[in-house]
């Protein structure tokens, strides 16, 4: 008799004719984040197993892997009804007091069809224990899946995160600040699939040194559900510095995005990333009016996605919680969108007056050349962005 780990996909099983890629891909991933444990694992369309010798420390793992729905720590046994009998005996929490039995029969040769298994195997564990039954609110739900190769019996699911497996949507380029919203929309985004990596606005003196470890902190916990994320660093300062120079108050923070979108667009194509990502929800700041957005995103035709962009910041709070990053995000070091600020800015720009400001400086040379030394930085463990909490 065998422990191990049996996943279930979730949505993935929806993809009919892609299903295949799509499970390849999770399999690749999941390859990738227990390269280091001695494990053994195999696939079919429905399920994946694997074989190891710490099922709970890979099970704790696994739900930080997208593409999973489920993840039950199984017992593998003969598909007699004595050895489910046995095993279920064995795996069943002595201090619960009742239960019911669920049977998936997958392997429609069996020739004792789903219900009345339960019935049966219902029957031997009362026969055979002093539990109850209860099908309405049971304190243990037994799961048996009859398949052609065995029959695995469990007790308790654990929740994965869902989604899609990471990369089988493309690269994507997360426009990460030090706030609370985008690393939630870098989360959103690996979850549908896509590949993320950051680029982060730096404008020092302006910024610190701890503003910066802020956002490679946050990329560090972005990058727990994905073990691919870069953080590209880009040296905002004379960009910055010329629109505070050239440009009317109110305009600033429009001209400004509008500035950081010319450059995450011109460096999007650079690495290949098919979409520009950001944290921007509809209506929380000035720049994030739809006169705004509309202001904003004319200057470039890539397809900017908003995952937040209709959820209220509690919402957005709250799935921060979920995922760690809150605490980081609300640390107190200013990024390049909340300085410079004016009291009253425009909320309602208008295209041609931004066109108009723009032209008062040669922003061009100053976007190639801030493009043109973006860093870029892959490993976070070594950096010392850790010890900032």
């Amino acid at each position: 008799m065998q422990e191990l780990i049996m996943i279930k996909y979730g949505e993935l099983t929806t993809k009919k004719a892609n299903r295949k890629i799509f499970i390849n891909i999770l399999t690749q991933n999941v390859e990738k984040l227990l390269k280091d444990d001695d494990v053994e694992i195999s696939k079919d369309q429905v399920r994946m197993f694997i074989k190891c010798h710490n099922a709970k420390e890979i099970a704790s793992k696994l739900q930080k892997v997208f593409g999973i729905l489920r993840i039950v720590i199984a017992y593998k046994v003969n598909n007699n009804i004595i050895d489910v009998l046995n095993k279920s005996l064995q795996i069943m929490d002595k201090t619960k007091h009742t239960f019911k039995v669920v049977t998936k029969r997958a392997d429609k040769n069996f020739p004792i069809h789903s219900m009345e298994y339960s019935k049966k195997l219902g029957g031997l564990i009362l026969k055979n224990s002093n539990f109850k039954v209860d099908v309405h609110n049971p304190d243990i739900t037994l799961t048996v899946e009859i398949r052609s190769e065995g029959t695995f019996v469990y007790t308790n699911e654990i929740n994965g995160p869902g989604g899609y497996p990471v990369g089988v949507q493309g690269k994507g380029l997360l426009m990460l600040s030090g706030g609370i919203d985008s690393p939630v929309a870098g989360y959103l985004a690996l979850k549908r699939g896509v590949n993320v990596e950051c680029l982060y606005f730096e404008s020092p003196p302006h910024t610190s040194v701890e503003a910066k470890n802020k956002v490679l902190k946050l990329a560090s916990i972005i990058n727990e559900y994905s073990g691919k994320v870069k953080v590209h660093i880009v040296p905002f300062t004379k960009i910055q510095e010329a629109i505070f120079k050239n440009c009317p108050d109110i305009y600033m923070i429009t001209i400004m995005r509008r500035m950081m979108y010319r450059v995450a667009a011109l460096y999007a194509e650079k690495i290949g990333s098919k979409i520009l990502i950001n944290g921007e929800s509809i209506g929380q700041v000035a720049s994030q009016t739809l006169d705004s957005m509309v202001c904003i995103n004319n200057v470039t035709n890539m397809p900017v996605i908003r995952p937040v962009a209709c959820l209220d910041k509690l919402e957005i709070i709250d799935i921060a919680k979920k995922i760690n990053t809150y605490e980081t995000s609300i640390l107190p070091y200013e990024d390049c969108c909340t300085i410079f600020v004016p009291k009253h800015p425009v909320i309602n720009p208008k295209l041609d007056k931004c066109i108009e400001y723009e032209k008062s400086f040669d922003y061009q040379k100053l976007i190639d050349e801030a493009t043109e030394n973006i860093e870029t930085i892959t490993n976070f463990e070594e950096d010392e962005f850790t010890d900032i909490l």
